[in-house]
């Protein structure tokens, strides 16, 4: 259980980052939804969002895997992991380099092809920053790998924090200066320019990031490794293909939506649906806090004789903690509608569904170990494909008629096939003894409580949400009694252990 507990804590240095990181990250989405002029043009940020999200895993091209698998493969030998590290950084460093080059000469084109030729710069400055975001990713990485979270977490919180106070400054003060004082801002802002400051925003605290991290990409002799680099591509390029269908899994829909919603508000539908999709946010935080720490304990676990009971315990825990987010996020609906505008809560009642796509996702970025450690990568990019054909067919099917909601049920269909799929190939090529039966048991609690919790309304806030509390409470006390001992849960352990020590003496 060391090695489980060791996970634990480094999800919790990593989950502190991600969702401190991500939860000041939310606290964009009020400001946008309050302060930029309509849905449109959050739906205008959404569609690009979604594009640089694609963007980003082509340029990484499964090399993060690649690196965690090459440098972890002789543990001794720290000169093979510098060797890795910098035949990685060099090989990302060029390729980001010459998709920015490429993406400001063509801007142009692209923008109108988008349908923004007004906007060429938008395009431009989103590619450069998605270029800087992939070169940063192996920095980070490499904060994982020699264990350093706390690094990790200062550096993504550091960034984000940046891009929060650069949001501000151009739209919410310089628009206040703007009104009473314009000879001060009237030489770089512009108020029509709206929510292309929060693309500026983003170049600016990208590039500020990279500064900070310059210290974690000179660590060691420079060795580029030419064959090292070819087994590493052989390695990574299916997890490639993998990323590219699993990433569009999550986005192809806000892709494709204008065109296949012929409403002539599509544009306002994709900013409620993008705005609403980002306020259960709160699930896909923790899922990215646990797979940050997860992958490289599955690496490091693997051909230990406990390692396989190890993984299952981890997929029961991570489960557990994300059914109580959702009952969290679903019970306090009530109370979280209001971080965005009126304007965008028609959407709301999409967000159970998302958060239960957003489980599974989970769910099956934990079975992915099976075909990581056979080195059966291609298997991945299959399975994402499976998930992809099926996600496009029901936009294509239904979004004209359905608008958002057919995304969402698009979404949960897709993540459903898929975390099926690779539990039934897992438990051919690299059997897992998951605990199904304590599982199901959650599941059927969670979905128990959430029944009991919508179906009883007593006309007063506080009465409703006293109510939602105590059914919490009802998962609470069934995790403490039935997985979680008070003695084993951090800083409440050490004090209940003091007051039984104390009982005993008595």
């Amino acid at each position: 259980m060391s090695g489980l507990k060791k996970l634990a804590q480094e999800t919790m240095v990593y989950g502190l980052s991600s969702i401190v990181g991500k939860f000041l990250n939310w606290c964009l989405v009020p400001l946008y939804s309050y302060v930029l002029s309509s849905s449109e043009e959050y739906g205008v940020m959404t569609e690009f969002y979604a594009w640089t999200a694609l963007v980003i895993i082509i340029l990484t091209y499964g090399m993060e895997t690649g690196f965690f698998r090459f440098a972890g493969a002789d543990k001794l030998a720290e000169l093979r992991s510098n060797k890795v590290y910098s035949t990685t950084l060099t090989s990302i460093a060029v390729t980001s380099t010459l998709f920015a080059i490429l993406i400001c000469v063509f801007q142009g084109p692209i923008s109108k092809a988008m349908g923004y030729v007004y906007h060429p710069e938008w395009v431009a400055m989103m590619g450069v920053t998605v270029a800087i975001d992939a070169f940063n990713s192996i920095p980070f990485a490499y904060l994982r790998f020699v264990n350093r979270p706390f690094t990790f977490a200062k550096l993504k919180i550091f960034n984000i924090i940046m891009n929060i106070i650069l949001n501000i400054f151009f739209l919410v003060l310089c628009p206040r200066i703007y009104e009473t004082s314009p000879e001060w801002v009237f030489w770089f802002y512009s108020p029509a320019y709206g929510v292309g400051y929060v693309f500026v925003s983003n170049l600016i605290s990208s590039a500020m990031l990279t500064i900070a991290l310059l210290a974690y990409v000179f660590v060691g002799p420079w060795a580029f490794d030419r064959r090292l680099l070819v087994r590493m591509l052989k390695y990574s390029l299916p997890l490639l293909l993998f990323g590219v269908a699993g990433i569009m899994d999550q986005t192809i829909d806000k892709m494709l939506f204008k065109s296949l919603y012929k409403g002539a508000d599509a544009m306002e539908q994709l900013g409620i649906y993008g705005a609403c999709f980002k306020v259960a946010m709160v699930m896909m935080m923790f899922t990215y806090a646990f797979k940050f720490a997860y992958e490289p304990f599955v690496f490091s676990k693997h051909g230990s004789a406990d390692c396989k009971e190890s993984y299952a315990d981890a997929m029961k825990y991570y489960v557990i903690t994300a059914l109580g987010i959702f009952l969290g996020i679903v019970f306090y609906m009530d109370v979280l509608q209001y971080v965005i505008a009126p304007a965008y809560r028609e959407g709301l009642a999409i967000i159970p569904v998302v958060l239960v796509a957003y489980l599974f996702q989970g769910v099956l970025s934990n079975l992915s170990l099976w075909y990581k450690l056979t080195d059966r990568t291609i298997y991945g990019a299959y399975i994402s494909i499976l998930g992809l054909v099926i996600t496009v067919a029901l936009n294509v099917a239904f979004v004209p008629k359905y608008s958002y909601w057919a995304c969402v049920y698009a979404t949960l269909a897709c993540y459903t096939v898929m975390m099926l799929v690779s539990y039934f190939l897992g438990q051919k090529y690299y059997p897992v003894n998951y605990p199904l039966k304590d599982i199901g048991i959650y599941v059927l609690l969670t979905a128990v409580l959430y029944v009991a919790g919508m179906a009883v309304d007593f006309g007063a806030l506080w009465a409703n949400l006293l109510y939602r509390t105590a059914l919490l409470g009802v998962f609470a006390v069934y995790l403490v009694k039935k997985d979680l001992p008070l003695s084993e849960i951090p800083v409440l352990g050490k004090l209940f252990k003091k007051s039984h020590s104390r009982i005993e003496k008595k």
